[in-house]
């Protein structure tokens, strides 16, 4: 198990690493998160919901997520309230006292029943903790890091993040605050995000080492460019999420309080031409290619945040020019409509709202959530079709759904200013429940678009043309496909999993692990 000194150490990354490399290795590996508090989200191929990185670890394993591997999954809708997320089926909201004190005493079981269900399937469960294990408010009803290590019966591995300062603090005190029984159970330190000569840090670890009797297993250096998913937002408040060198195509994400499923945005940040911006203030907007209002837990509540914070009014002077090209996914898709109406409170206090109205679209918040994996295509006349570089009708995409509320046009779309994006096909996973379903909506100009699907712009082929459509009206020539999505993502499984192999005694993680190293590599 491996758990950290507190949120955002590396232990998700970490975790995914020795997954890769427990695979490399010739064994089979798994990722588990008993419970895992994040607006970004993964669907599995059964249609459930998990945290991301769990599902990214599932896959740097080379197997299929399933709820197993984060059985319980908390999606905060608002400060002190969060939708409870069981076995991939939202079940509930509750307040965090309500949680605590009503809900983790049952918890016990679904978290051993999962975990026991993994190990008899796979030669190795990589388990990752939350936060710090050294939250004595918590510690008590823990169900996510010592007193599941303790019912696993797992050795854990700590992980400290050196880039924050206070490295050496953190390790000792976090010791210092366990029982002596967990304090048993750490068999071994990492250092991440480790900037410099190791050797300058060489008498801090001797040490740690001499103070504590449990070796440091390695130190891992800082990777900047690192392109493995996020899970949690806090990675947009670094400067490197907010700002980068200036390049062709600029687009503005918002970045609303309860923003989800941000990762949409990933590959179209991976392409040379094209600068991607966290936007959260009007006064950073300027003038974008593409105004991109991404995936939101609370839609109602992130609109008024958009009215409050000027965006809504800037978005709206700047529509009617055409020169700015306007896109919402999921929630920003609703957000782009006439009315959102929640009449069960299924997202948030607030009933009504109105939209920016820059398409016919109302949209009714429903208690069922649907998640599930879709296949489909471009439509004829489709909206997307800007210019002879921009995608052609038929072609092929792959996606995903995740969402609680139903958009319905309000009959414009006879009137031939508005077009459908997208043809859904059916299948027996009940993606549709029939073949042709009309799925996104926008101005036939192009210049204000939308749709339900995440993970749109992962589809190689539409990503690029869609860009070169916006480099044509632009006057700049097109380029030619740039990367393919799943091909990066597996060499840079690879890649990580190669620097915190060399970085780390794998010899003695292995043997923490009760694994012999193979030495015939897959």
């Amino acid at each position: 198990m491996l758990q950290g000194t507190a949120s955002d150490v590396g232990k998700s990354i970490v975790t995914t690493a020795l997954c890769r490399i427990f695979l490399q290795d010739g064994y089979r590996p798994a990722p588990y998160k008993s419970q895992n508090m994040a607006l970004n989200s993964y669907v599995t191929p059964d249609g459930k919901e998990i945290g991301r990185a769990q599902g990214v670890q599932a896959e740097a394993c080379g197997i299929a997520a399933t709820t197993d591997m984060n059985p319980i999954l908390i999606k905060p809708v608002k400060d002190m309230t969060s939708q409870i997320v069981i076995h991939g089926v939202p079940e509930m909201q509750m307040s965090a006292m309500d949680y605590r004190n009503r809900f983790l005493p049952k918890a016990k079981d679904i978290v051993l029943e999962a975990l026991e269900r993994l190990r008899r399937q796979h030669d190795i469960v990589v388990m990752e903790g939350a936060g710090s294990p050294a939250e004595i408010n918590l510690k008590d009803r823990d169900i996510v890091n010592m007193n599941l290590a303790g019912w696993a019966d797992a050795p854990v591995i700590l992980v400290a993040d050196i880039d924050r300062g206070g490295v050496f603090a953190s390790i000792v005190g976090t010791l210092e605050l366990l029982e002596p029984h967990e304090a048993a159970r750490v068999k071994g330190f990492i250092i991440n995000k480790f900037r410099g000569d190791v050797a300058l840090l060489k008498p801090g670890l001797d040490w740690l080492e001499e103070r504590t009797g449990i070796p440091v297993l390695g130190v891992l250096p800082y990777i900047p460019d690192m392109r493995i998913e996020a899970e949690d937002s806090v990675v947009l408040e670094k400067p490197a999420a907010r700002s980068g060198p200036r390049k062709e195509l600029d687009i503005a994400v918002i970045r609303y309080p309860r923003i989800s499923n941000f990762t949409d945005v990933d590959a179209l940040a991976g392409e040379p031409d094209v600068q991607v911006r966290f936007v959260s203030m009007a006064e950073d907007l300027g003038e974008p290619d593409v105004i991109l209002l991404p995936g939101s837990k609370d839609t109602i509540g992130d609109l008024e945040f958009l009215r409050e914070q000027g965006l809504a009014r800037c978005i709206l002077d700047l529509a009617p020019g055409r020169n700015v090209q306007i896109v919402g996914i999921c929630g920003g898709y609703q957000m782009l409509g006439k009315r959102l109406s929640d009449p069960d409170a299924v997202e948030g206090s607030a009933r009504e709202a109105e939209g920016l109205g820059l398409l016919p679209l109302t949209t009714i918040f429903r208690k069922e959530k649907r998640t599930v994996r879709v296949r489909g295509k471009l439509a004829q006349g489709h909206p997307l079709a800007l210019g002879t570089s921009a995608p052609a009708a038929d072609m092929p995409l792959e996606a995903y759904e995740i969402h609680m509320g139903i958009s319905e046009s309000n009959g414009s779309i006879e009137d031939g200013a508005y077009a459908p994006l997208f043809i859904m096909g059916s299948g027996p996973d009940g993606t549709y429940p029939e073949e042709g379903h009309s799925e996104g909506l926008g101005t036939t100009d192009g210049s204000v678009w939308g749709s339900y699907l995440h993970g749109l712009f992962d589809n190689d082929e539409l990503r690029r043309a869609w860009l070169n459509g916006i480099r044509e009206k632009k006057g700049l020539a097109p380029i030619g496909e740039t990367f393919n999505a799943r091909s990066r993502k597996l060499q840079e499984f690879n890649r990580v999993a190669d620097i915190v192999r060399s970085h780390l005694d794998m010899d003695k993680i292995y043997a923490i692990a009760g694994l012999r190293q193979r030495a015939n590599r897959e």
